[in-house]
C-alpha cells in the first residue's frame, strides 16, 4: 500500500474481547463483517499509521470481533483502542449502477436547478429512512435527503451533484 492512496475510515477499535488479543470493532459499513473482506487494514491515530492483517473475525450479538496477526494478548489489544480502521479506496468493489460510496460523495459540489452552488458535501448522515447529505457553503449548512425526489444527477467524473433544493429549505 502506498501513501498516495485515498484512505477511507471504515470504523474504529472500541475495546477488547477476552484475553487472547481479540478486538471489538465499531464498523462504519452496512454490514459489520464487511470489513473482513479486506485483507489488510491501516490503523491510524494521532497522525500515526500502522498496517495490520486481520487473522480471524466473527460477529457476536451484532458486534464485530477481530483477531489481528501479531496481537496475542489483552494488553497488546488494549493499546489499540481508539485507532481508526482505514481501507484504501481502490480496494472497494465497483458500486452498482445508481449507487455510490459515501467516500465518493464527500467533497462533491452541490448545485441546485437554478445553477446556484449550495456548497460542498462535508458528510452524510444515516437516518434509517434514507441517507442525508450534509452540505456546507456560502448559504450555511443544508441537509438534503439523498433520494431521487431531490437528487437529480450525480456526476462522479466532474464531482458534482444537481439537487432540486432551494436556498430557503
Amino acid at each position: 500500500m502506498t501513501d498516495t492512496q485515498q484512505w477511507v475510515a471504515m470504523g474504529y477499535i472500541k475495546g477488547v474481547f477476552g484475553v487472547k488479543g481479540w478486538l471489538k470493532i465499531a464498523a462504519g459499513t452496512e454490514y459489520a463483517d464487511s470489513l473482513l473482506d479486506y485483507p489488510e487494514w491501516r490503523l491510524s491515530k494521532n497522525g500515526q499509521h500502522r498496517s495490520v492483517i486481520p487473522e480471524a473475525g466473527k460477529t457476536a450479538n451484532g458486534e464485530l470481533l477481530v483477531k489481528l496477526e501479531g496481537i496475542d494478548d489483552r494488553d497488546e489489544a488494549f493499546a489499540l483502542r481508539g485507532y481508526t480502521i482505514e481501507i484504501p479506496r481502490e480496494a472497494f468493489a465497483p458500486a452498482e449502477e445508481g449507487e455510490y460510496y459515501w467516500a465518493d460523495l464527500v467533497g462533491m459540489t452541490v448545485t441546485n436547478t437554478e445553477g446556484i452552488t449550495l456548497g460542498t458535501v462535508k458528510n452524510l448522515m444515516e437516518t434509517g429512512a434514507h441517507d442525508v447529505l450534509v452540505v456546507e457553503g456560502g448559504y450555511g449548512q443544508k441537509l438534503i435527503p439523498f433520494v431521487s425526489q431531490y437528487i437529480l444527477t450525480v456526476n462522479t467524473e466532474n464531482k458534482t451533484i444537481t439537487a432540486d433544493w432551494g436556498l430557503d429549505y
